[in-house]
């Protein structure tokens, strides 16, 4: 958790992701250099789209459970692997899907093409366990590619490198947790090539291959930096994720030694993305809490889908929002209602958000900022009082206006920039204020203002740290930095997090960033003559939890 005071103390709960320009494994041949410029190219292309439509579908929406993980869990091995037998979704319509994407505003379209649990939404030539033999047959890949092309979306895939479901990869359900009688991993390699390429020469090109599933021990760097070399080969344009290789840490997702490990961009999961503007990066999210169909599960409001696209985009990334179409084909009509609410939002200010870049000003409580040749746009999620105070930045502010209708105030000093605007004109989910500036904005270097807390960067401890790992450790708690924060173990039930000021100091109000809503009780304590005194106490915390109380003075 995080912590922060002005008589504040802030505690947040949120995840960090570093992100760098786009990096080939190292020995490229004169060949593949070249091939770059495609890369690179379509990499610019896809940045500027900024927001496109994630698709996690198969047999195993007849159960409404989660694709892949709930095999072996929820359902039994061998009822889920006899649910294709039944999967006949009549109402699939791929132009409709694709119409919804663009309604939504979206630009690019990914489909799982084989998740964890094996099957295989086209029929492939290699496997029997696909959709040419369910009562369907129809082939969804090719229908959605052809409606992308009619429609103008980029069409990208999803690709499980991990196969609980193939006899000869090692490691099967529940979650990679069993073992394969007589596995063969040279021979699932082969396969997975196999497949790959066929997706390409039948329903490319691609925009993006989007892999997973490359946690798991069976898979390594060498594999991963062969296939995307193999892949690109066949494709020289295609974009593919940092999954493909074995350098993606976590679900932050982040890229650690990217000079070593294939992947053109990275994926934080469920969560957005610190700002960076060099490597780019791409947050993928649900619209609900299930990334596969789930009846009645909980659905994001529309102030949340609109302001987490704001923060993606504010830190420089691309948004890949998640939809589980239902086991008849249609996608839930309240998720295509809610799509359609974002997009009738980028109609009117889409100029904020697509071909723009994140910044000058970091994102932080208050919001997040995109720019454009001289123009810097100010999202203004909430005020954090009568006027919002900004960094002071390099170049003047000539002109300044609120898009979303009302009157601004804006004054500019060497200590920062202040603006105003009346109660009364603010929006609900974001107020837009435009600023011109005298030169590009992109030649302003990011920038943010520390916060007012006590417990910024101050020394902390816990008593459990996800896998002993010190990017989840207690100090990511405190390291003013939304992107980070502290995790604990799989299975734990209950921990502590302690920080130490340094010296006594007063403050009455806690604010607190929790990343999934888990705690069910929570106590917030003092330590006085040895003691640990509550203070405070609740149940959910969540996203921007607040609390005032009288003044409490105390060291730790």
């Amino acid at each position: 958790m995080r912590q922060t005071c002005s008589a504040l103390i802030t505690v947040g709960v949120l995840l960090a992701v570093v992100l760098m320009m786009p990096t080939r494994a190292q020995g490229q041949t004169e060949g593949e250099k070249l091939d770059l410029q495609a890369n690179k190219r379509s990499i610019s292309k896809w940045r500027d789209m900024r927001f496109g439509m994630f698709i996690h579908w198969g047999p195993v929406s007849l159960k409404g459970t989660e694709i892949g993980w709930s095999r072996g869990r929820q359902v039994p091995e061998e009822e889920y692997d006899q649910l294709y037998k039944r999967f006949n979704p009549v109402k699939f319509d791929a132009d409709e899907w694709v119409q919804i994407a663009k309604d939504a505003g979206m630009k690019y379209l990914v489909i799982t093409s084989k998740h964890h649990d094996g099957f295989c939404i086209w029929p492939s030539k290699y496997t029997d366990y696909d959709i040419g033999n369910t009562p369907f047959k129809r082939d969804i890949l090719k229908e959605l590619s052809n409606a992308c092309k009619r429609h103008g979306l980029s069409f990208c895939t999803y690709h499980s490198i991990c196969d609980w479901y193939h006899p000869d990869y090692p490691l099967g359900s529940p979650g990679g947790k069993s073992e394969k009688a007589n596995p063969n991993m040279p021979r699932y390699y082969e396969y997975l090539k196999n497949q790959t390429r066929e997706i390409l020469k039948n329903y490319g090109p691609l925009g993006i291959m989007w892999f997973d599933g490359e946690w798991e021990q069976p898979w390594t760097r060498e594999y991963g930096n062969e296939l995307y070399a193999y892949l690109r080969g066949i494709q020289p344009s295609l974009i593919i994720n940092n999954r493909v290789s074995k350098g993606r840490r976590g679900m932050a997702g982040t890229t650690e030694g990217a000079n070593l490990n294939a992947g053109d961009y990275d994926t934080p999961e469920q969560r957005i993305g610190k700002f960076q503007n060099e490597r780019p990066w791409e947050t993928c999210m649900t619209i609900c809490r299930q990334w596969a169909w789930k009846p009645n599960d909980e659905m994001k409001s529309l102030k949340q889908c609109i302001q987490t696209l704001v923060r993606v985009v504010g830190g420089d990334g691309n948004f890949l929002f998640n939809v589980g179409p239902m086991p008849d084909g249609r996608i839930e009509p309240r998720q295509v209602e809610r799509l359609r609410e974002m997009g009738a939002w980028l109609e009117k200010y889409g100029k904020t958000i697509y071909a723009r870049r994140g910044g000058p000003f970091k994102p932080g409580p208050w919001g997040a900022s995109t720019h454009w040749c001289n123009i810097i746009y100010v999202h203004v999620l909430n005020w954090p009082g009568e006027t919002l105070r900004l960094p002071p930045i390099s170049k003047e502010i000539r002109m300044s206006e609120v898009m979303t209708g009302g009157t601004v105030s804006v004054k500019q000093s060497e200590e920062g920039i202040e603006i105003s605007v009346p109660e009364a004109d603010r929006d609900e989910i974001d107020t837009i204020v435009v600023l011109r500036v005298m030169g590009p904005a992109s030649e302003i270097p990011p920038c943010s203002l520390p916060s007012e807390s006590l417990a910024a960067g101050k020394k902390a401890k816990a008593s459990n740290v996800f896998q002993k790992n010190s990017h989840y450790g207690p100090a990511m708690a405190l390291d003013d930095d939304d992107a980070t924060r502290w995790a604990t173990d799989s299975g734990t039930h209950e921990a502590w997090l302690e920080v130490d000021l340094g010296k006594a100091g007063t403050f009455d109000q806690v604010k607190i960033n929790e990343a999934y809503g888990r705690v069910r009780k929570f106590e917030l304590q003092y330590e006085s003559g040895g003691e640990w005194v509550t203070f405070h106490e609740g149940r959910r915390i969540g996203e921007r939890f607040s609390v005032k109380f009288k003044p409490v003075t105390a060291r730790r």
